[in-house]
């Protein structure tokens, strides 16, 4: 059972501008029919001159309006950022703390890609079991592509979309009060996904060439290339971890995986997640598929929107129990669990 009480306040999310998929292949891809297979409806594109820490602002201070909670009484912002970062050397956290008008409030900034998000939570419960003088912590997270680095129909087999999501979280509060957070990390893949150029190791790509002309899928094809019976373990490896780790948080908080009325997982392409529905035992229609169809991938903000969303709808129960889950660089498997 959780060494510390707390639970979710308030939720809100921010998105960029609606984008039809079909109408807007083209001007992303040579082969806009294989994106149209992943069966995305719609994504978010954030408009020209926003950049993550005003879309970040705008769900924090729509999740403080909701809770009723002043940005100075924060206790701590914690802000998880999936995107490339507007600046280097920059404090996403520290930025959006100012521009709420959170004062001297300590701030956390988490950058383990989409995985954030949600293992969050595990920090967060860490902070409330050590300072007994905290009571009120923001969480944020935001993803916003940056399409000078990626491209956001080819850099894996999800579209990305930008948006940004944020929770007061609350000591003592008895809704979706949070039960368990578990992560698996295997670092043999440490290298996948990442952006090759611009940073530290390759501050220049070489002449001719840069970011946008290298397929990130393609590079862990090749890192497989001697190997074909590598590659297919790691695939059966993607579904398998992220059963073992539902698993494990509920064993964590005790709770029996069919109390488990909603898995909220990544906002993946639509066959994918099929296979993840199946691989860790709940209906289609108790995930975010249908959801995702229309969201886009937005990072690490993906379960939080979708929590969000459910909620405004009126479609969770007292009582239910909300699983957030996914798979993200690094690479990291992880599981929260909450009770409505």
């Amino acid at each position: 059972m959780p060494v510390t009480d707390f639970g979710v306040l308030a939720v809100a999310h921010a998105l960029g501008d609606p984008r039809d998929v079909a109408a807007t292949a083209a001007d992303h891809v040579d082969d806009p029919d294989r994106v149209l297979l992943w069966g995305y409806r719609g994504y978010h594109r954030a408009p020209e001159g926003t950049t993550p820490t005003a879309l970040a602002t705008r769900a924090a201070e729509k999740a403080l309006a909701k809770a009723g909670v002043d940005p100075r009484d924060l206790d701590l912002v914690v802000v998880a950022d999936s995107s490339v970062p507007e600046y280097l050397l920059w404090d996403t956290s520290a930025a959006v703390a100012r521009a709420i008008g959170a004062g001297t409030t300590p701030t956390l900034l988490l950058t383990q890609g989409c995985a954030s998000g949600v293992t969050a939570f595990q920090q967060i419960a860490g902070t409330f079991a050590t300072r007994a003088d905290a009571e009120t912590i923001l969480l944020v997270a935001v993803n916003q592509v940056s399409e000078a680095h990626t491209n956001r129909m080819r850099f894996n087999t999800l579209l990305g979309s930008d948006g940004a999501a944020a929770a007061v979280l609350r000591r003592g509060h008895d809704r979706l009060r949070w039960l368990a957070t578990e992560q698996v990390t295997d670092p043999t893949y440490a290298d996948f996904y990442r952006v090759e150029y611009g940073a530290a190791a390759a501050p220049h790509a070489p002449e001719g060439t840069g970011n946008l002309d290298i397929d990130p899928l393609s590079l862990v094809y090749r890192h497989f290339r001697r190997e074909p019976e590598h590659l297919a373990r790691f695939v059966r490896t993607l579904n398998s971890r992220v059963r073992t780790v539902f698993e494990d948080a509920c064993d964590r908080a005790e709770v029996d995986p069919g109390r488990v009325k909603r898995f909220l997982y990544l906002n993946d392409n639509q066959d994918s997640l099929a296979d993840i529905a199946k691989a860790v035992g709940v209906p289609l229609d108790r995930t975010n598929a249908e959801l995702a169809r229309d969201l886009g991938h937005c990072g690490g903000a993906d379960q939080l929107i979708c929590l969000d969303t459910l909620l405004e709808r009126g479609e969770l129960a007292e009582g239910d129990v909300i699983a957030l889950a996914g798979l993200s660089i690094g690479m990291h498997w992880y599981c929260t669990l909450l009770a409505v």
